[in-house]
């Protein structure tokens, strides 16, 4: 969904690094510990949404933070922040975080009268047909229609590599069309098709666009498929050869609910779900169900949401399981939901001997919800998380944590998502006495949390109840400024992000290999 460009207007490291002893405090009291502007700006951007709140920063405190770190990243290592924006893009898959970055990081640049890299910066960021509008539509909210140079070719750069026919009708919305990308920026075409198709994206734009050039065959195809006439538009449905013609058209689920303007009926959507990608399946169980569609196609659909290749060529986030799971109505669903987030969290290591997990379940990580669609909070996200760790574990204690602390109980061979349900809200967040209550021997620590830690009892720093000789790894999910302790030397370390990708950093680490930035 757009967030800039609107018609009214996986992620590891162990490279954050922080001061060795506490200057600041958290939200809530404890001793925090500053890190360094690479770190803070990375463990910001893996969590934000941008322009959503969350329980101890307002919106505009965060998105101020987090221009302000990019200004100063681009000014001190452009090369480094476009590797991030691309990882940040690919790999964490934050496509709003990706834009703001590339475009303040470029505005910085030139405010500081940098050249070089800027055009690369900005392309970087750009992944999905909708995202050069995405950035122009950013860029003048916030500095107005004069384009400097870098901007124009990077998003030209984009064009060129993102705009074919099927994407001009999917993606060809908002105040910024791709006619108005493509006036801004002149991208020079890359094939005669390509030049066709630029200039009839103008047309469309302007309203002239009744010729469809011939090489369009897919823009062609859906012309004639919209002009039938509606009385014969359901009947197209039910000849043999509908999902060829549908296909050929590029028409997807929603343009046909459209199209046949009638209930979305069990015929419907049996003749459009081999069309339908991964995460439309994943989005649509209910609509499936309340439509009452046959064994034989869930079957198919089941097959494919629980399929390993398909989950890892997704790239959905594990939490949406978690929410297709809730939202499901048909116990049918089930299995192939638990399978397919145990495929999601491939990266999820067995690790070796003891593992002491905790979970935080705090109020502070029940307040924001993953993005303004989402229903799933971060208190949700660490449950997942935390369960999958201890699952995987050759042995392992999984405790949740909040002004109280209590062990989860859990079998091996279970789902991830049968465990998430047994996990509690607990209020506060006295991280340091849980881990002085539960950690015994273990041969590592994890702690997933905002690290907003209480002042608790004599607000002790969380991990000092640990041996110095083992490992205590912080997987962060929110991004604050502060951490609630050292990080980035002898045997603390700490992670980040919404994707499995961070676990697999924990065999590296014992292992004695460098663990730097994913990019």
């Amino acid at each position: 969904m757009a967030k800039f460009n609107r018609s009214h207007a996986t992620g590891a490291l162990s490279a954050v690094k922080s001061r060795p002893a506490p200057t600041a405090r958290t939200h809530e009291g404890a001793p925090g510990y500053q890190r360094d502007t690479k770190s803070e700006l990375f463990l910001l951007a893996i969590t934000n949404m941008v322009g959503e709140q969350t329980f101890y920063e307002g919106a505009g405190e965060r998105d101020a933070r987090f221009r302000t770190l990019v200004g100063e990243v681009a000014l001190a290592d452009v090369d480094w922040l476009t590797r991030m924006v691309g990882w940040l893009r690919d790999g964490a898959g934050m496509r709003s975080a990706s834009v703001v970055a590339a475009a303040e990081g470029v505005m910085s640049r030139l405010c500081g009268e940098l050249s070089g890299g800027n055009r690369q910066l900005v392309n970087a960021a750009l992944r999905r047909a909708d995202e050069p509008g995405e950035l122009l539509a950013y860029w003048y909210s916030r500095y107005g229609r004069a384009l400097p140079q870098p901007v124009k070719r990077g998003v030209a750069d984009a064009a060129r590599r993102l705009y074919t026919e099927r994407s001009l009708i999917k993606y060809d919305t908002g105040a910024f069309r791709f006619g108005d990308v493509l006036e801004l920026t002149h991208p020079r075409p890359d094939t005669p098709a390509q030049g066709d198709l630029f200039r009839h994206a103008i047309d469309r734009r302007h309203g002239r666009d009744a010729e469809i050039p011939a090489s369009l065959t897919t823009l062609r195809a859906r012309a004639e498929l919209l002009a039938l006439p509606e009385g014969e538009r359901a009947a197209l449905l039910r000849r043999p050869e509908a999902e060829r013609v549908l296909a050929a058209a590029g028409m997807t689920w929603e343009s046909l609910a459209g199209w046949l303007g009638g209930p979305l009926t069990a015929d419907f959507w049996e003749r459009v779900i081999p069309s339908m990608g991964y995460f439309a399946l994943l989005r649509n169980l209910r609509n499936f169900d309340r439509a009452g569609v046959s064994d034989r196609v869930a079957e198919q659909v089941a097959a494919r949401l629980a399929d390993p290749a398909r989950v890892a060529r997704s790239r959905v986030l594990p939490m949406r399981y978690l929410a297709a799971y809730r939202a499901a109505e048909s116990l049918r669903w089930s299995w192939p939901l638990q399978r397919a987030l145990d495929a999601s969290l491939g990266h999820v290591p067995a690790l070796p001997g003891r593992t002491l997990v905790l979970v935080d379940r705090s109020g502070s990580m029940f307040f924001s919800t993953m993005s303004e669609r989402s229903t799933l909070t971060y208190a949700d996200a660490a449950a997942v998380f935390g369960a999958a760790l201890a699952l995987r574990a050759d042995a392992a204690d999984l405790v949740e944590f909040g002004t109280t602390h209590a062990p989860v109980e859990f079998r091996r061979g279970e789902s991830a998502l049968k465990v998430v349900e047994r996990f509690g809200d607990l209020g506060g967040t006295e991280t340091a006495a849980a881990v002085r209550a539960h950690y015994r021997g273990h041969d590592r620590v994890v702690i997933v949390t905002d690290e907003q830690a209480w002042a608790g009892h004599g607000g002790a720093e969380p991990t000092a109840a640990v041996p110095e000789r083992v490992p205590v790894y912080t997987w962060n999910l929110a991004g604050y400024r502060y951490g609630h302790g050292p990080s980035g030397s002898g045997t603390r370390h700490t992670f980040g992000g919404l994707s499995d990708a961070a676990f697999s950093m924990i065999p590296l680490v014992e292992a004695g290999i460098a663990a730097d930035w994913p990019f």
